[in-house]
């Protein structure tokens, strides 16, 4: 089966995008009963527990809620599909699809598994399957296609001709432009780290050591100090990617009614529904193949710590296997933590205010993400000249100097501004007025 299919290589591509596809659409109506289990636990509150419960033989069986999701999408795909007479009906129907694009479009450059054997050169048991196309632009593909997602939120806003999703659209945009900057400069950071703008090959060079000192431990970019930086900046602008919680702006409910899809009903909602958690998913991807190692499950070189230590060379080997083998199952566990994060956030912050979402965008994440960039463009030309000292002594100078004209421009701004000042409200005293009373003799007039 296995040789068949690589003398077929059109019937392969498309069995890889099946394998890509299908388990997503699958697991999406999980992330949501997971979503509404997670934030009950976290609110205090009872969450869906009753649909799926059964009786048989007189004894009871929950199956806790699981079903809730299999229930909405019946109900979904059963509802009166309401599209109201004024809409620009190309686009209205356009949007959904355009917003489900992204979403797999770029889950197919994530290698969810070793594309090579132990020994380079050498394909490995994944290689077949991961990942469906290895672009040799991956990063700036992931930054190109990700801003394709804007597209099916404005158009959506725009064809329902509704004042309320025309506003969730236009929000959208402006969102998109405070933080793809900062998004592409972090990234840029551990392109330039790396070398390569491949995907497959920074998780060869986070199985480096760690530093360059340690062997035994992998170099995952969130273990150094220029990929926490980036790691936490593209954290923040992932999450206003996929418009969650804090940044979910362009489908305010307290304010724009659901913004940009307040006019969608049944399956074209579930459309919108089901990008948005495929999105999450991907993005959860995304950070773990650019930050956490890929698909490896510890950050440990088994094959370093066996050759150091002969006498645990067994267990070390028998560690190395299973995070071969594995592997995609590590690769969709850091997925699942994302969407878990993405959760967390919903239940612990409240929204942004809009213009709080365009400064933290323009004048700190991007100042942020600038100055990263150029500690780490000094620390490979000192690295590169006076190895390995003189890269480390460079990227601390630099990293000093950068903080502390990023602390005067902040102090500058500061003195300068005359917009937005802090206001204080007076409140009235809810107690009534005293009021003097007169008290008359009876038999008198007052």
């Amino acid at each position: 089966m296995v040789e068949w299919l690589r003398d077929n290589p059109t019937v392969l591509a498309l069995v890889r995008v099946l394998v890509f596809v299908v388990p997503i659409l699958l697991l999406v109506p999980g992330f949501i009963w997971w979503e509404r289990r997670l934030l009950s636990w976290m609110q205090d509150r009872i969450g869906p527990n009753r649909t799926g419960t059964f009786t048989i033989r007189g004894r009871k069986i929950r199956t806790f809620g699981l079903l809730q999701p299999i229930a909405d999408g019946v109900k979904l795909f059963l509802k009166e599909d309401v599209t109201p007479n004024t809409v620009d009906r190309v686009l209205y129907f356009l949007a959904p699809m355009v917003a489900l694009f992204p979403a797999f479009a770029l889950g197919g450059t994530l290698p969810f598994a070793p594309w090579l054997h132990e020994s380079p050169g050498e394909a490995g048991m994944w290689a077949m399957w991961t990942p469906i196309a290895n672009v040799d632009i991956g990063i700036l593909y992931v930054m190109a296609i990700s801003s394709l997602g804007v597209y099916g939120v404005v158009l959506a806003g725009y064809a329902s001709n509704n004042k309320y999703s025309l506003l969730g659209g236009l929000r959208s945009s402006a969102q998109l432009i405070s933080y793809e900057l900062a998004m592409g400069v972090s990234l840029a950071a551990i392109v330039m780290a790396s070398g390569s703008l491949k995907m497959t090959e920074m998780v060869r060079t986070q199985e480096s050591a760690l530093w360059g000192a340690f062997p035994w431990i992998q170099n995952w970019f969130l273990f150094t100090p220029f990929g926490l930086v980036a790691g936490l900046i593209f954290l923040i602008c992932m999450v206003a990617e996929t418009n969650r919680a804090p940044f979910d702006l362009p489908e305010a409910e307290n304010e724009i009614i659901a913004g940009y899809h307040t006019e969608y009903s049944s399956m074209k909602f579930a459309v919108f529904f089901m990008g948005e958690y495929a999105a999450m998913f991907v993005f959860g991807g995304v950070f773990a193949t650019v930050f956490l190692g890929g698909y490896n499950l510890l950050p440990v070189n088994w094959a370093a710590c066996a050759e150091s230590i002969p006498s645990m060379a067994g267990f070390f080997d028998f560690m190395g296997k299973l995070n071969y083998y594995g592997a995609p199952a590590w690769f969709l566990l850091k997925c699942f933590a994302g969407i878990t994060f993405y959760i967390w956030l919903r239940a612990t912050l409240p929204r942004l205010r809009y213009d709080q979402l365009m400064s933290l965008g323009w004048k700190t994440l991007l100042p942020l993400a600038v100055a990263n960039f150029i500690v780490v463009a000094i620390w490979i030309m000192g690295n590169a000249a006076y190895p390995p000292f003189g890269g480390l002594v460079a990227a601390g100078a630099a990293a000093i100097l950068v903080v502390l004209l990023y602390l005067n421009l902040m102090a500058l701004q500061k003195k300068g501004t005359t917009s937005l000042e802090k206001r204080q409200v007076a409140l009235v005293d809810p107690a009534p007025a005293r009021r003097s009373v007169t008290m008359v003799e009876p038999g008198r007039r007052s």
